[in-house]
């Protein structure tokens, strides 16, 4: 009588004996650019929606000019003048004679803070001399008026 033992190596019904075959892949040289992509479209399309946003103020037609942008470190102050001749401090509307009291208020009393000027092309400039006099009255020295820059 001839019996068959099975070992648990081959096949179970019996037969010749199954081996793994563990076949070496190299390794893949090629880059997956799909999900870089797929980021970078969500990236361009954040910061198209909130670019808009990052302006300061109120919106002023601003002069065009060819100069360079000021270099400083610290966030400076915004004061703008519309074309109706409304000032305001960055979003906030105040009047001519409250502007150096508001201003030092703001500033915490520190002098040396940049305060940028940003007057609609359409007002006349005695009147935007007036507002720069009244912020040097105050005491601030480090007075910038904005401009649009013109490429040549």
């Amino acid at each position: 009588m001839a019996m068959q033992i099975h070992s648990g190596v081959g096949n179970r019904l019996g037969g010749r004996p199954s081996v793994r075959r563990y076949v070496r892949k190299g390794l893949m040289s090629e880059i997956n650019v799909t999900p870089f992509v797929d980021v970078m479209l969500v990236l361009l399309i954040v910061f198209m929606v909130t670019a808009p946003l990052l302006t300061s103020g109120v919106k002023v037609d601003l002069p065009d000019t060819k100069n360079a942008p000021l270099a400083g470190q610290d966030e400076p102050l915004t004061v703008t003048v519309t074309e109706k001749k409304r000032i305001y401090i960055e979003k906030t509307l105040i009047d001519l004679k409250s502007l150096g009291a508001k201003l030092s208020s703001i500033s915490e009393q520190k002098k040396d803070t940049r305060i940028f000027v940003r007057g609609d092309k359409s007002v006349d400039y005695g009147y935007i001399m007036q507002i720069v006099t009244a912020i040097n009255d105050a005491g601030f020295t480090k007075v910038g008026l904005v401009t649009e820059n013109i490429e040549n």
